[in-house]
């Protein structure tokens, strides 16, 4: 949700039970940058910060849930190369680098960015340098079922890299709930820590996500209005 999950977001959540609080996603270096401008001349919402204040920026918005909690923070951070990602792991108030391959915004996957990522033929290199010379935990978010992509091969493939965490956004099209059965797939021929994500609205269906083989879950859309109308803390 970029332009919204920053600091002051994520600890009106906490409260409602999550361990682990994701802020952005952000772009972090100049193409992704600008990627951002075009999407926000078109009306959409995204975070503005320029390319000499975005590392502060995200460091002021961890350091505000680190200091007010005892949540991780996990920052979704979108760029064409790892440098800026690994510059980021460095940053005290960070636990978590999570590697964007899931937006798809246009201009962004026009810079090979995002959701085109998931077709970059460098991804697992790419993963690989974050992995190893990242100060932090890695994650990679990848958004599920995209024509021409191979979810399970690209699961694989991050479990290769050395990946912490991977987090699917489990959406089908013409399906309104998540794929379940992805998730089960990934679950039975991996053995990375799955977080599963897409229309978790309800203790349900976070209990369903986890019975179909994930070992977290992530809300998004539920918690837009910055508030849940469950409890996490009564699973």
């Amino acid at each position: 949700m970029a332009g919204i999950c920053n600091g002051d977001f994520a600890l009106k959540l906490i409260p409602y039970g999550f361990d682990t609080v994701t802020l952005g996603g952000f772009n972090i270096d100049k193409l992704s940058i600008d990627a951002g401008s075009k999407i926000i001349k078109r009306g959409r919402k995204e975070f503005d910060i320029p390319y000499s204040k975005i590392i502060n920026f995200i460091d002021n918005e961890a350091s505000k849930v680190k200091n007010n909690s005892d949540a991780k923070v996990s920052v979704n951070l979108r760029s064409v190369n790892p440098d800026k990602i690994i510059e980021v792991s460095k940053l005290d108030s960070v636990d978590i680098v999570e590697i964007n391959c899931h937006c798809r915004q246009k201009e962004l996957q026009l810079i090979s960015c995002g959701q085109a990522m998931l077709k970059r033929p460098d991804l697992k290199e790419y993963i690989n340098e974050v992995v190893n010379k990242s100060h932090s935990e890695v994650s990679v978010k990848i958004r599920g079922n995209v024509n021409g992509v191979d979810t399970l091969n690209i699961s694989r493939l991050i479990d290769d890299s050395g990946a912490d965490y991977l987090h699917v956004d489990a959406m089908k099209p013409g399906v309104s709930d998540a794929d379940y059965d992805l998730i089960t797939d990934i679950s039975e021929n991996t053995d990375i820590f799955i977080i599963g994500n897409n229309s978790i609205d309800s203790l349900d269906k976070a209990r369903k996500m986890l019975n179909s083989g994930a070992n977290g879950f992530s809300i998004a859309r539920a918690a837009i209005s910055g508030k849940l109308n469950f409890n996490l803390n009564d699973l």
